[in-house]
């Protein structure tokens, strides 16, 4: 009789709980989609009519894939998940295809090579770092230089160290790199010039104080800036990890964020929220799988509009001479 009490009980609270998080992700989502009237996205077309000062925004489905683009340089941050994640039991297809595919498509030189000034993985999990050892051995895409810290399983939980194969892809694309002649650096600096781009990283070693917290605690953040417009790439950086509270009252404002691991729990808090008082915000994923807390924390709190990369095959952002920041889709095709 206690038990089925108590199973009336829980029953009461929860499915009352759950509806109202049903209804109130709905209502984020209609309110969202006003807030995005803003910024709505216009057909990609590559014809550089916004200038050619880019933030690529690959549809990876839930993985990151940041090309930078800046009068006439490119380079890469993160690669996407790609075909042999050691976390998955069962043959899949990743998109290691779709992100060359499209590297070539985009920034393919007269001679049909792509050169890149860099690449830089943020951190170790696959779905970041998974198609890097694939790209670094593509002969038809010349990499200058390799921003890779040295990997560090202190961070980690446990279940990622021995579960889920961080060491290995680690040392894959460490092997790929050295084995290709490419410049590798793991002393990461703090700030990048890139064409008209100026980049500031953060979190470019270890806090110490965050051991154990788990991988998206070694998360390396970017703020990209010009002409006074800026982006912040949050790779995988979440409160629950650490990193966001280290961050606060050093980044700043910015004008466009990258939200922090895929919109999933932990990321974008209404503390770093009022830190980088974005006006609008991207995230690699579908918009139906942001966690409800993300989506009322951009919309209810922040007041952003956001765009999932999945929804719109993909996003970029230009920032324009005139000081604008205009996004488009469907960069795919």
């Amino acid at each position: 009789m206690k038990k089925q009490k108590a199973k009336k009980i829980a029953t009461w609270i929860i499915v009352p709980l759950m509806a109202l998080i049903f209804i109130l992700d709905i209502i984020t989502v209609v309110i969202g989609n006003n807030y995005s009237k803003k910024y709505m996205p216009e057909n990609e077309d590559f014809s550089y009519k916004n200038g050619d000062d880019r933030i690529h925004f690959l549809n990876t489905a839930n993985s990151d894939c940041i090309m930078l683009e800046s009068n006439g340089h490119f380079a890469l941050v993160d690669s996407g998940e790609g075909d042999f994640n050691p976390r998955r039991k069962n043959p899949y297809r990743g998109y290691q295809k779709q992100v060359i595919d499209y590297i070539k498509k985009a920034a393919s030189g007269k001679d049909g090579k792509v050169y890149l000034d860099f690449i830089l993985g943020t951190h170790y999990h696959y779905d970041h770092v998974g198609n890097f050892e694939a790209i670094v051995n593509d002969k038809d895409i010349i990499i200058k230089t390799a921003y890779f810290k040295e990997y560090n399983p202190d961070m980690d939980k446990d279940f990622e160290v021995t579960d889920w194969g961080l060491q290995k892809s680690y040392d894959n694309i460490i092997n790929a790199v050295k084995s290709n002649g490419v410049n590798l650096v793991q002393n990461i600096p703090d700030n990048i010039k890139f064409g008209d781009f100026n980049l500031t990283l953060y979190n470019t070693g270890y806090y110490e104080d965050l051991k154990g917290k788990g991988e998206n605690s070694s998360s390396i953040g970017i703020k990209v800036e010009k002409n006074g417009k800026s982006a912040f790439l949050a790779a995988d950086i979440t409160r629950p990890s650490g990193v966001e509270d280290k961050l606060i009252g050093k980044v700043g404002h910015c004008d466009l964020l990258k939200v922090g691991h895929h919109g999933y729990y932990g990321s974008s808090s209404m503390s770093f929220l009022k830190e980088i008082t974005p006006d609008v915000a991207i995230i690699p994923n579908l918009q139906g799988k942001v966690y409800p807390n993300v989506k009322w924390n951009l919309t209810m709190y922040a007041h952003v509009p956001f765009y999932g990369t999945y929804d719109y095959n993909g996003i970029i952002a230009s920032f324009t001479d005139d000081g604008k920041i205009i996004l488009t889709d469907n960069i795919h095709g």
